[in-house]
C-alpha cells in the first residue's frame, strides 16, 4: 500500500534557449483563472480522495509479475560524460559515486542517434527509438515555409474574444499540444496503481495525466512565449537592439535615477496593442548599490548579485493579469548604467498556463520553498554568450537552480516511499557548455590567462554533482529503494564548427542568393534550385517535392540516390586547418529509424568527430563564406556529435549484468522491476538488474564507450 496522500502535498513538509536562441518560442495561453481552478482541483482531491483510493483498491489492475523493489528512485545528470567520470573516479575525487559502484555497478550507457537531450530523454521515458516518438532535434522547418518551429510543441491559436473595450472575455485558450509520440513509462506504471513523482525531466511540456505529480521542463516558454529572453538596460546603448537571445534597452539616467519598461507576453485580446509593460524606476545609491522599485514594491539591488525571486504583474485588462517571477542584477552604475534582467518566468505560484500535474503541484512547491525557476531552459546560457553575463554571474545561476531542483527531489523522496521518483538536473549540461574551454587547453576560446576560480570548472561540478548523489543516497539507504544515477549522454570539446550550408553551396546541392546571404532561418535560398539544405543541429533535410512547399526532388530512387550521394561525399570531409577527419559518419534516417514518424527526421544525421559540430550560422540557416570555424564562444563544449563519441554513465546500487545497456533499455528495465508488462512497441530490452555486492567484492567496470545501438 502507498504512504501518500494528497494532503502531503498541501502542507508545510519538516523535509527540506532554446539551443538555437529565443525566435522559437510561442505564445503563452495565460488565464487569470488559472491559480483559482488550481485551488478549486486541490480542494476537491482532498475531499475526494478517500473515495478514489477506495476505488483504486476494488478496480486498479494490478502488476501482474513480481515486484523486487518498492521504490525506483532514478537521478538524471544530464551531460555527465563516462569518460571524465571514471578519470575522476580514478583519481578519488568522486567518493560517493565510487560507494555507489562498489554496492553495485558503474557502465557507460550509449546515448541516442542523434545525441541531444530532447530525444535522449524522449527514448528514455518511451523505450522507443525515434522513429516512433517523433523527436529528432530541438527544432523542426515548417514544410510551407521551411522556417524552424519547436519539435516537440505545437500551438493552436484559440477563438475570438468577445466584448468592448477593455471588457473583453477570451472564449477559448491556445491549444497547447505535446509533439512526442508514445507513451513514458510512468503512464504505464499508473495503469497499475504505481505512484511516480516526475520533477523536470525533458520534455514533458505540456504535462500528461498520471497517477502522481509531475513538474514540466525543456520546451516551458517564459512569460513572454519565448525559450529564454533576458533584458539588458544600458545607458551606454545608443538604441535599443537585439541579441542573440536577449534584447538591449536604452535608457537614460536623469540624475540618480532610471526609468524603464518590462516587457511582458503580448496583449491577450488585442495583439497590435505589442507587449503587455510594466514600468519601474531605479534610484543610485552609490557605486555599488541601487534601489529597484516596481508593482509597488522595493528591492535593494548590490553590484555583481542577483535579487531573489521577484514577482511581476502584468495588467491585461479588467480584473485580469498574467504573472510571472524574475530576478533583477545591477552591472554596473558608472561611469554607465547597466543592468541585467533574466528571462521573466512563468510564476509557479500564479501559473499563467499548466506547467505541471496536478495543476495545484507547482503552486505546492512555491507555497514550500518559495518561487523557482520554471523556464525549461533555465540557465541563461546566452547571456554569457553574448557577454552581458560574467562567469560568476552563470555559475551562480547554476548552483540557485540546482539548489531550487534539489529542495523539490528531496521533498519527493521524503514523500513517495512507495513507487517511482525521478528528478533531472541539467545544470550538468549546461556549464559543460559554457566552461569547457578551460578544460581543454587547446579550445579557441580560451583565454591567454584562466581565473583562478574556474581553472578547474568542470572537475569541481562533477565533485558538486558527487556530494548531490551522496545526500540522495543518505535517504534511499533501505533494502526497498533501487537507485540509478544516470546521463542521457556524454559531452565533448566543440573547437570548430561545420556550416553545412555552405558545404552543400560549394557542392551544388543549395543554392543561395548572393544579396540575401547571412540572414537566419533560410531566407536567402533559391529553393526552386536547391536539393538539400540545413536547418537546426543534427542534419540535413532533402527538398523533397510533396512534402516541402517548394521541393523538387522526386520521392523515391532520385531521393535515396541524392542521400547515398551526400553521405558519401560528406562522409569524406577533412578540415584544412586540422588536416583530420570532420564526420564520423553520415547516418540516413530511412535506415537508422524505425517507426511511422521517421519521415519527420532530417534525412541525413551527422555524427561528427571529436571536437566538431554543426557551426552557428548553419544552425539558424544562415551560409556564410567557408565551411570550417573556430569556435571562440562561450558555449565551447557540446555533444551534437557521433554517439559513440559521448556515451553517458549509469551507475545503480544494485550490480547490472547486462554486457550493453543503453537509455533506450532503461524504461523497459523499471517497468519489469515494477512487475508490470512491457509493451509490445519497446524496442529497449530490460537491463539485468542483480542483487547488491558486498562491500569486499568492489571493482572496477569497464570504461571503453559504447557504440550507439539504435533499434
Amino acid at each position: 500500500m502507498e504512504m501518500w496522500s494528497p494532503t502531503q502535498w498541501l502542507a508545510p513538509s519538516d523535509g527540506l534557449l532554446a539551443y538555437i536562441g529565443p525566435g522559437a518560442g510561442f505564445a503563452v495561453a495565460g488565464s487569470f483563472l488559472t491559480v483559482f481552478l488550481a485551488i478549486v482541483s486541490a480542494l476537491l482531491m482532498i475531499l475526494l480522495w478517500p473515495a478514489r483510493k477506495l476505488i483504486r483498491m476494488l478496480f486498479q489492475k494490478r502488476p501482474p509479475g513480481q515486484r523486487r523493489f518498492r521504490r525506483v528512485v532514478i537521478l538524471g545528470l544530464d551531460g555527465l560524460d563516462h569518460g571524465l567520470t571514471q578519470k575522476l573516479l580514478d583519481e578519488g575525487k568522486l567518493p560517493n559515486l565510487a560507494a555507489l559502484q562498489q554496492s553495485g555497478s558503474f557502465e557507460s550507457l550509449a546515448s541516442t542517434l542523434p545525441p541531444i537531450s530532447p530525444v535522449a530523454w524522449s527514448t528514455f521515458q518511451t523505450g522507443v527509438n525515434p522513429g516512433k516518438h517523433n523527436i529528432f532535434d530541438f527544432l523542426t522547418p515548417d514544410e510551407r515555409t521551411y522556417q524552424p518551429k519547436l519539435s516537440s510543441v505545437e500551438i493552436r491559436e484559440g477563438s475570438r474574444s468577445v466584448g468592448f473595450g477593455p471588457f473583453r472575455l477570451k472564449l477559448r485558450a491556445p491549444d497547447v499540444r505535446m509533439l512526442r509520440k508514445s507513451r513514458p513509462f510512468w503512464g504505464i506504471l499508473s495503469d497499475y496503481g504505481i505512484f511516480n513523482c516526475i520533477i523536470r525531466v525533458p520534455i514533458t511540456f505540456p504535462p500528461e495525466k498520471l497517477h502522481g505529480v509531475q513538474l514540466s521542463a525543456m520546451c516551458v516558454p517564459d512569460l513572454r512565449g519565448t525559450q529564454g529572453t533576458f533584458s539588458q538596460y544600458a545607458s551606454r546603448a545608443r538604441e535599443d537592439g537585439v541579441k542573440t537571445g536577449g534584447e538591449v534597452h536604452h535608457i537614460r539616467v536623469d540624475g540618480n535615477r532610471v526609468d524603464g519598461e518590462l516587457l511582458g507576453p503580448p496583449h491577450p485580446t488585442q495583439a497590435d496593442r505589442g507587449p503587455l509593460k510594466l514600468p519601474f524606476t531605479v534610484r543610485i545609491d552609490g557605486v555599488e548599490t541601487a534601489t529597484l522599485t516596481i508593482g509597488g514594491s522595493k528591492y535593494r539591488l548590490q553590484r555583481g548579485e542577483y535579487t531573489d525571486w521577484i514577482p511581476v504583474r502584468f495588467r491585461a485588462g479588467w480584473g485580469a493579469s498574467i504573472c510571472g517571477v524574475c530576478r533583477f542584477m545591477l552591472l554596473s552604475t558608472a561611469p554607465q548604467f547597466d543592468l541585467y534582467v533574466t528571462p521573466i518566468n512563468i510564476d509557479p505560484e500564479n501559473p499563467a498556463m499548466a506547467i505541471g500535474y496536478p495543476a495545484v503541484y507547482p503552486i505546492y512547491l512555491a507555497k514550500r520553498q518559495g518561487p523557482y525557476a520554471t523556464l525549461g531552459l533555465a540557465e541563461d546560457t546566452w547571456g554569457l554568450s553574448e557577454e552581458v553575463l560574467e562567469d560568476e554571474h552563470f555559475l551562480r545561476q547554476c548552483t540557485d537552480i540546482d539548489r531550487e531542483r534539489e529542495e523539490m527531489f528531496f521533498d519527493g523522496l521524503d514523500k513517495v516511499s512507495s513507487g517511482l521518483c525521478v528528478c533531472v538536473f541539467d545544470g550538468t549540461d549546461r556549464m559543460q557548455h559554457m566552461f569547457w574551454r578551460y578544460h581543454d587547453e587547446a579550445h579557441p576560446a580560451r583565454p591567454l590567462h584562466v581565473p583562478e576560480k574556474f581553472q578547474n570548472a568542470i572537475e569541481d561540478l562533477y565533485v558538486r554533482m558527487d556530494h548531490l548523489v551522496g545526500r540522495t543516497m543518505q535517504r534511499c539507504n533501505d533494502d526497498g529503494t533501487l537507485l540509478m544515477v544516470l546521463s542521457d549522454h556524454g559531452f565533448n570539446t566543440f573547437r570548430r564548427g561545420v556550416d553545412l550550408n555552405r558545404w552543400l553551396e560549394e557542392n551544388g546541392y543549395l543554392v543561395v542568393n548572393d544579396a540575401e546571404r547571412g540572414k537566419d532561418y533560410l531566407a536567402g535560398v533559391d529553393w526552386p534550385r536547391t536539393r538539400a539544405f540545413a536547418i537546426g543541429l543534427t542534419g540535413i533535410f532533402v527538398n523533397l517535392r510533396g512534402k516541402f512547399e517548394q521541393g523538387i526532388v522526386e520521392p523515391g530512387d532520385d531521393a535515396q540516390a541524392l542521400r547515398d550521394e551526400i553521405a558519401s561525399r560528406l562522409g569524406q570531409l577533412v578540415d584544412p586547418q586540422t588536416d583530420s577527419p570532420a564526420i564520423k559518419r553520415v547516418y540516413q534516417a530511412v535506415k537508422a529509424y524505425r517507426g511511422p514518424y521517421k519521415e519527420n527526421a532530417p534525412d541525413l544525421i551527422v555524427g561528427y568527430a571529436s571536437g566538431y559540430r554543426v557551426s552557428w550560422d548553419a544552425a539558424v540557416g544562415r551560409t556564410s563564406r567557408h565551411v570550417f570555424h573556430d569556435n571562440t564562444k562561450a558555449w565551447s563544449g557540446d555533444h551534437c556529435v557521433d554517439p559513440s563519441v559521448v556515451p553517458g554513465v549509469l551507475f545503480c546500487n544494485h550490480e547490472i549484468t547486462s554486457a550493453t545497456p543503453r537509455l533506450l533499455d532503461l524504461a523497459p528495465t523499471v517497468l519489469e522491476l515494477f512487475g508490470c508488462p512491457i509493451p509490445e512497441y519497446m524496442d529497449g530490452k530490460p537491463i539485468a538488474v542483480g542483487e547488491k555486492r558486498p562491500a569486499s567484492d568492489a571493482t572496477e567496470s569497464p570504461s571503453t564507450a559504447k557504440e550507439v545501438q539504435v533499434a
